[in-house]
């Protein structure tokens, strides 16, 4: 494949089966082709909690059967491919991002415990892989609070005014276009501001609650300037708010066709992957699909 793929992961529950959708919808945006990749940890003949030692016996794979039967007469132009892998899925799939432009799975696969919001293997993938993650929710999740803007498909975008990253707003700019819909940059500032006093310190200056969310929007209107000149056909607006960053990217996500994250980038004393305790808060609550882009290459 010229062209990097669009890879989604399958086992065969109705979670990846919403995925296997969802990539199929990005790569025909996208013209891209489409890989299906079934990461074989149990034996097909096995229950799914029984881990067998070695792999499967013979090619034949029910969980990609289904895949190729849930997506026939589907795929259009769309070439697609249908892999098998033996491994481990925490592992396996984090690699896969090396190839592909996006990884989609969803919120939950086989096995594991019902009541949980997110697998493991999709924790592993957003926070791992080398590509933008895409995590597909089961329907149905609420979320409360009232979303400003109005009507029309939308991408949401966190945009954390500190520390910036160009890859997560490209992405997220890339796919508005892509869906024709409207950017919203959800932005959350602190306040109220710290007030402790060391004993015979004076009490710090008030300050204009006003002033700070609009020196707030002039900062974003900087950073969102060369992706506007570069998507002029991608209408933006900004929503700055006081407060939990996470919880106004999950009440942004009623209803959104994708919020977009970025993940923490790796640190001198801190050099593990980590994803940050926003973007796994939007992971596990979030209404719509949720990407989670990795940060942009260090500058030398």
């Amino acid at each position: 494949m010229s062209t990097p793929p669009v890879v989604a992961a399958v086992d065969g529950s109705d979670d990846s089966l919403r995925a296997l959708d969802w990539a199929l919808d990005a790569a025909r945006r996208r013209g891209a082709p489409l890989r299906a990749v079934h990461v074989r940890q149990y034996a097909a003949w096995a229950q799914p909690d029984v881990l067998v030692a070695g792999p499967p016996r013979g090619d034949d794979d029910p969980v990609l059967d289904q895949a190729r039967a849930h997506l026939e007469g589907r795929t259009g132009e769309i070439e697609a491919e249908y892999a098998g892998l033996d491994g481990l899925p925490g592992v396996l799939l984090p690699e896969l991002g090396a190839t592909a432009q996006l990884l989609v799975l969803g919120s939950r696969g086989r096995g594991g415990f019902a009541s949980l919001l997110l697998g493991s293997n999709g924790l592993a993938a957003a926070r791992d892989a080398g590509c933008p993650v895409v995590v597909v929710p089961r329907p149905g999740r609420e979320v409360h609070g009232e979303t400003p803007g109005g009507p029309g498909p939308r991408v949401v975008v966190g945009l954390n005014a500190d520390s910036p990253d160009e890859a997560t707003l490209a992405f997220a700019f890339t796919e508005a276009a892509l869906r024709e819909a409207r950017l919203q940059v959800v932005t959350a500032y602190p306040w109220p501001g710290p007030t402790w006093m060391a004993p015979g310190e004076l009490a710090p200056p008030v300050i204009d609650q006003e002033a700070v969310e609009s020196e707030t929007r002039t900062l974003i209107d900087g950073l969102l300037a060369p992706h506007r000149t570069r998507h002029p056909e991608v209408r933006t607006e900004s929503w700055v708010a006081p407060g939990d960053a996470a919880g106004h990217l999950v009440t942004a996500s009623r209803d959104a066709e994708l919020t977009v994250v970025g993940r923490h980038r790796r640190r001198l004393l801190a050099p593990a992957r980590m994803m940050g305790s926003v973007t796994q808060a939007v992971l596990l609550h979030a209404a719509s699909p949720v990407a989670v882009v990795p940060p942009s290459p260090p500058e030398e």
